[in-house]
C-alpha cells in the first residue's frame, strides 16, 4: 500500500478543534454523509494536554473517500469543533467502576440508523464493559440503546469488535481482546435485533463439527487488534492489525463462516522502527488500526491507519492508505503460529507494536 494523505493534525483538522487523535472507523451515514469516528482526541498534537474527549464523531464528504477523505463537519454545536459524542467525564466512575475512556470500535449502518460499539475501559487493554449506541439522524446525536456486555464476556474475546450486514439480514461480527494477544471469534445477529444480547449467536465447534447457537470457539489464533469487517464487491474482506507480526493483514474470504486458516491473505502494510519508515511503500513505525474506507474495492482498497510515536508523543494521527486486496492465486502468507512459539524477532516486534498498552 501506499499513502494517500494524513487524515489529522495540524493544518489538516485544525478547523474542528483536532491536534491528535486516532483510529477512524468509517460507515456512509443514510444521508449519504461519510462518518469517521476517531478515538482520545486532544486539542493540540500529541496526547495529552487540553481537550480530552472520546469519541469524536467526524463527517466527510463521500465523493472524497478514495481520492483522500476530506472533512466537513463534526458532531456538536459547534462548527469549529468536535465535541465528545458521548455523555461521561474522563477518569469518573460510571456504575461503581472507575472509568478513564471509552473507545469506539466499530461502526454500522442499518436501514435509517446507525449503531456504534465502544469500549469503556479504565487504561489501554482494561475493558469493564462494552455498548452500543444508536444515531436517527445520520450521525448528528446518540442515545445509548441499554445494550452491554461485561469486559470478560466470552472469555474476554468480545471487547474489540467489526461487523457488517449480510445479504441474508443477519450481521456477522468477529471480535477479540483489547490486549493484542487474542485470537478472533465470530457471532452474528439478526439485523432488526442488533441490541438484543440474547439474540447474538456464537459460531462455535461442538459435537464434531462447526455450527450457529454453540459457544463461540476461536476462529483464527494470534495476536490481533483492531479489526474491520466489509463487504466489498462480492466478496468479504476483514482488515486486521495483526500485533504478534506487527502488521496489517487484510483476508478476502466467501463468507464470515469460511475456514480462516485458509483464506486468502495478504500483508498490506509493514511495522518498522522509527527511522526506517517508507509511506510509499507501506512500511509505518508503531502503526495500528486498518478501517476499510466506504468505496473501496478490490483493485482500490483504502485503509484509515494510526500511528503513534509513544515516546516522543508526535505523530499521533490517523491516516490514509490506498492499494489492492489479495486475491486468488496470490502467494499464500503463512498461518499465524500457535500461541506462544513465535520467534525471537516476531516477539521483539509485537512488544513494540503493544508499547502504547503499557
Amino acid at each position: 500500500m501506499r499513502k494517500v494523505k494524513d487524515l489529522t493534525g495540524p493544518g489538516i483538522t485544525d478547523h474542528l478543534g483536532i491536534g491528535g487523535t486516532d483510529l477512524g472507523v468509517t460507515a456512509v451515514a443514510p444521508d449519504g454523509r461519510l462518518v469517521a469516528v476517531f478515538g482520545d482526541t486532544f486539542d493540540r498534537a500529541g496526547v495529552g494536554g487540553p481537550g480530552w474527549r472520546s469519541p469524536v464523531v467526524v463527517f466527510g464528504d463521500a465523493a472524497s473517500a478514495l481520492s483522500g477523505i476530506r472533512w466537513t463537519g463534526s458532531y456538536g454545536p459547534r462548527s469549529d469543533y468536535a465535541d465528545q459524542a458521548l455523555p461521561y467525564d474522563h477518569d469518573s466512575v460510571i456504575h461503581g467502576r472507575q472509568v478513564s475512556t471509552v473507545l469506539p470500535t466499530d461502526l454500522i449502518t442499518i436501514g435509517g440508523e446507525m449503531f456504534l460499539h465502544v469500549m469503556v475501559c479504565q487504561g489501554l487493554g482494561n475493558v469493564h464493559w462494552t455498548e452500543i449506541h444508536r444515531s436517527t439522524d445520520n450521525g448528528e446525536t446518540w442515545e445509548h440503546t441499554g445494550a452491554t456486555w461485561p469486559g470478560d464476556a466470552h472469555g474476554g474475546l468480545f471487547q474489540m469488535l467489526t461487523w457488517e450486514l449480510g445479504d441474508d439480514g443477519f450481521v456477522y461480527a468477529f471480535s477479540t481482546g483489547f490486549q493484542r494477544d487474542k485470537g478472533l471469534i465470530l457471532q452474528r445477529v439478526p439485523a432488526g435485533r442488533i441490541t438484543d444480547p440474547g439474540a447474538w449467536q456464537g459460531w462455535g465447534f461442538r459435537d464434531g463439527q462447526w455450527a450457529w447457537h454453540n459457544p463461540p470457539t476461536v476462529a483464527l489464533t494470534g495476536s490481533y487488534g483492531e479489526l474491520c469487517l466489509r463487504k466489498v464487491e462480492n466478496r468479504w474482506l476483514l482488515a486486521l492489525f495483526n500485533a504478534g507480526d506487527y502488521r496489517v493483514d487484510v483476508l478476502n474470504i466467501d463468507e464470515p463462516t469460511a475456514n480462516l486458516y485458509e483464506a486468502i491473505r495478504g500483508t498490506v502494510l509493514h511495522g518498522c522502527a522509527w527511522g526506517c519508515e517508507d509511506h510509499g511503500a507501506g512500511h509505518v513505525a508503531q502503526l495500528y488500526g486498518g478501517y476499510i474506507v466506504p468505496g473501496s474495492t478490490l483493485d482500490d482498497l483504502h485503509l484509515v491507519v494510526s500511528q503513534w510515536n509513544t515516546e516522543r508523543n508526535w505523530p499521533y494521527r490517523a491516516m490514509q492508505f490506498a492499494g489492492t486486496a489479495p486475491r486468488p492465486g496470490d502467494r499464500p502468507l503463512p498461518p499465524p503460529p500457535p500461541p506462544g512459539e513465535s520467534g525471537g524477532v516476531l516477539r521483539g516486534a509485537a512488544k513494540l507494536a503493544r508499547r502504547f498498552l503499557s
